[in-house]
């Protein structure tokens, strides 16, 4: 009788232990990923990153004032994109990922083939009412996977 009084409170006290551990939430813990889960207390590797190998196309268009920058011979527009991040890396090219320039004529550059995810977009022109160069950046999170999106990157003296 003793022991199996003993065996049962052993069940109990194994029972209540086990119900007791919660498993953790499992999701992706890097708040840079695209599809960062502020709940989630266990990174189960389903993080997602943007670069390139993807299917989107940013039209990036430089706006001084909200006026159209447009390339020209010696000036073209300069697109200096930098993945996984949502902070200014600077004005040096090499801090970036990928450098393009525009072409003559444009008002746009085209920054093909991306994924999902967050970038820093920075951009160069010459605004040639001021006769003056221009550059700025915006962080940009891209959520779709395919198409075209259009996006206006503030530029100033």
């Amino acid at each position: 009788m003793k022991k199996t009084l003993i065996f049962c409170t052993l069940i109990v006290a194994g029972i209540l232990v086990m119900s007791a551990c919660k498993k953790k939430k499992e999701g992706c813990t890097d708040p840079i990923s695209i599809n960062y889960d502020a709940n989630a207390e266990s990174d189960d590797g389903s993080c997602a990153y943007g670069g390139t190998g993807g299917n989107t196309t940013i039209v990036a268009k430089p706006q001084h004032h909200g006026v159209p920058i447009i390339s020209k011979i010696g000036y073209v527009d300069s697109a200096f994109v930098k993945f996984n991040a949502v902070n200014s890396p600077g004005t040096n090219p090499s801090n970036y990922d990928l450098v393009l320039a525009g072409e003559e004529g444009e008002d746009h550059v085209h920054i093909e083939g991306l994924k999902p995810g967050k970038y820093y977009i920075y951009m160069t022109g010459f605004d040639s009412t001021i006769v003056q160069r221009v550059s700025g950046g915006i962080p940009v999170t891209l959520t779709q996977s395919s198409g075209e999106v259009d996006m206006e990157i503030p530029v100033s003296e």
